[in-house]
């Protein structure tokens, strides 16, 4: 799909992966629906984009929400051709630690905002993406990109939730990639490794060093344009479709940090 011209929704687009995300897409020449429970960032971000962007207070595990979200973003820019969600939150927690067993509604919430929260929202722009018109000999109409993690692979020790929840996103990339053919619409996934964004940024510092010294090549926390590089890429390659790519340096992270 040529990004020229047409219009995104980033989920957690206010900071780290989203925002690249945000900034690549615009620079490509779409307009961008930014949908982040954080205001204050969003609205700063959508106001040096200018025209380009608008903020959305979206809680994507909120079906009124996301439908309100929606339903802006089809007044302001007139259609939805392109999803990346990475919206998500990053939890810690032994399933059995020094307190006693991890709490059930930690689990849960994971699961709710990272799993539950981006089929939310990718069920619902798809309706959306259904009635543009078809393009090219393909006769795409659609391109959602979803965000897992290598930890849905390869989860370290108190990441019991955090793996659950992003192991569900690599396990339904392929379904729903199914489910949306008929439609025109691929569905794609990123795992990324370690990356440096906020969420990263609150590791203690000696924790995030032997994080890096386990890396392999290059030896460094990946960068967020890195992460939006490559859903550009997919938005533009119509043939990557069903597909989980790691975007990791080849990392496989041992059992615990």
């Amino acid at each position: 799909m040529d990004i020229q011209g047409k219009v995104g929704i980033v989920t957690g687009g206010a900071s780290g992966l989203g925002q690249a995300t945000v900034e690549q897409l615009i620079a490509e020449g779409a307009r961008v629906a930014i949908f982040d429970v954080n205001k204050a960032c969003g609205a700063a971000l959508a106001a040096r984009c200018q025209d380009k962007a608008i903020a959305l207070p979206v809680d994507i595990t909120d079906e009124a929400s996301v439908t309100a979200g929606i339903a802006t973003t089809m007044e302001a820019f007139g259609a939805v051709h392109i999803l990346v969600n990475c919206a998500g939150i990053g939890t810690a927690g032994r399933t059995l630690g020094r307190k006693g067993p991890l709490p059930l509604s930690e689990f849960c919430r994971t699961i709710n905002v990272n799993l539950i929260g981006t089929f939310n929202v990718l069920r619902l722009a798809a309706v959306e993406m259904s009635k543009n018109e078809p393009e090219g000999g393909d006769g795409e109409r659609g391109v959602i990109i979803n965000t897992a993690s290598i930890a849905g692979y390869e989860g370290q020790t108190g990441q019991a939730a955090y793996s659950a929840s992003k192991a569900g996103i690599i396990g339904m990339t392929l379904p729903v990639a199914r489910d949306l053919a008929s439609h025109g619409i691929r569905v794609c996934t990123i795992a990324p490794g370690l990356f440096d964004t906020p969420m990263v940024g609150a590791v203690p510092e000696p924790v995030r060093a032997q994080l890096i010294s386990q890396l392999e090549f290059p030896r460094r926390m990946g960068r967020p344009s890195e992460f939006a590089e490559l859903a550009a890429h997919i938005i533009h390659n119509r043939y990557i479709n069903a597909e989980v790519i790691r975007l990791d340096c080849g990392t496989r992270p041992p059992r615990a940090t």
